[in-house]
């Protein structure tokens, strides 16, 4: 059996958690027996956290799979998947580990189920390096859902670092299969829209400083757009422990939604929170993509699967981005290309993400 699997080394390109999200889940889609070494080399604790384990074992359920060396530490596992079945799923990071993360992971697997899924994610809602369940909600929902599926998304509690408790549950039906997306006319900007949030111990005060900050850092830049981030104070019975943050969001006249994001934290101004946050969006805005930092790399498994040619403007690509391109091209039959943008303005640093999808099809359905 050994002979058939696939050979991932984790340790190279972004080298961390996401190699493993990308070639678990689809492993689990081609049904392809997979070993990774050396998980997250180089991070300064290598080997899977419980945000990583947590993920593997989603997947494993998912499909009924074997997986070999599912502990925390470990740096090299094998998995050998099953059939993908729908159902009623459960994952706890049992930390303030990343849900967005956890679906991320586990959502190109549940659509080509036999059957529609419900998958409880719990762990932390708004947590450092892993979009904020906000972006999922207001960014990546609307954008991934041009694949042709649509997916539910619940938020029960909220939970922060460094104790967690969130949970989400998210719904969806498996699908035949996903079109392919064009998204290279950007538009203008016609909205700018968001949440500034408390929760726990925290004052609503800090909430509108941060909202106050945001604006006025935009404002310098965009003078002439109303401006909408709503101070917010999330319900005592819908969060655990206490947190802050900022989302906001820039529609434009073509639909495309870019975000930029913050966290607050101990001993860090509200003020620099939103202006993080704003700044973020800024960056976002000025390269002319249609897509965002964040979005760029969510988006690359569910273009390798599609059926058909998809293309994405977008700024300058990341590093997450030409790890997902590496390992997508590696275990389906997707080819990518990423050029220069020519129809810019030459100071524009703009990209145009294609990828001859490999068409997967639901043999469930």
């Amino acid at each position: 059996m050994d002979g058939d699997r696939v050979e991932i080394d984790g340790g190279i390109m972004e080298g961390g958690g996401q190699i493993l999200r990308v070639s678990t889940a689809l492993s689990c889609l081609l049904g392809l027996p997979l070993r990774v070494r050396r998980i997250r080399a180089g991070r300064s604790q290598p080997g899977l956290r419980p945000q990583h384990l947590s993920g593997l074992e989603i997947i494993r359920d998912l499909c009924d799979g074997k997986l070999n060396g599912g502990e925390i530490g470990s740096t090299e596992i094998t998995f050998t998947p099953g059939k993908i079945k729908g159902g009623t799923h459960i994952a706890d990071t049992k930390t303030a580990g990343s849900v967005c993360l956890l679906m991320q992971v586990a959502m190109p697997c549940v659509l080509f189920a036999a059957s529609p899924s419900e998958l409880h994610l719990k762990g932390g809602t708004n947590a450092e390096m892993a979009p904020q369940i906000d972006y999922t909600v207001m960014v990546f929902k609307p954008i991934v859902e041009k694949f042709n599926f649509t997916f539910n998304c619940d938020i029960k509690r909220r939970g922060y670092y460094p104790q967690g408790g969130g949970e989400v549950v998210v719904q969806m039906s498996p699908v035949k299969e996903l079109s392919p997306i064009n998204l290279t006319e950007r538009g203008t900007v016609t909205k700018i829209y968001g949440r500034a949030f408390v929760a726990g111990a925290l004052p609503i005060k800090l909430a509108k400083d941060m909202s106050a900050a945001a604006v006025r850092c935009i404002r310098r830049e965009i003078r002439d757009l109303y401006i909408n981030i709503q101070p917010v104070r999330e319900p005592d019975d819908q969060a655990v422990g206490t947190g802050s943050g900022i989302i906001i969001v820039a529609e434009t006249s073509t639909g495309c939604l870019l975000a930029g994001s913050s966290l607050g934290k101990r001993g860090k101004n509200s003020d620099k929170v939103g202006i993080e946050a704003a700044e973020m969006l800024l960056q976002n805005l000025k390269h002319g993509g249609t897509v965002d930092d964040s979005m760029q790399d969510q988006l690359i498994i569910f273009m390798a699967l599609a059926k058909g040619v998809s293309r994405v403007k977008s700024g300058p690509i990341t590093l997450h981005t030409q790890t997902a391109i590496h390992f997508a091209e590696q275990l389906t039959k997707a080819k990518f290309t990423v050029t220069k943008s020519e129809e810019e303005d030459p100071g524009n640093d703009t990209y145009i993400i294609e990828c001859q999808g490999m068409g997967m099809i639901n043999p469930n359905l």
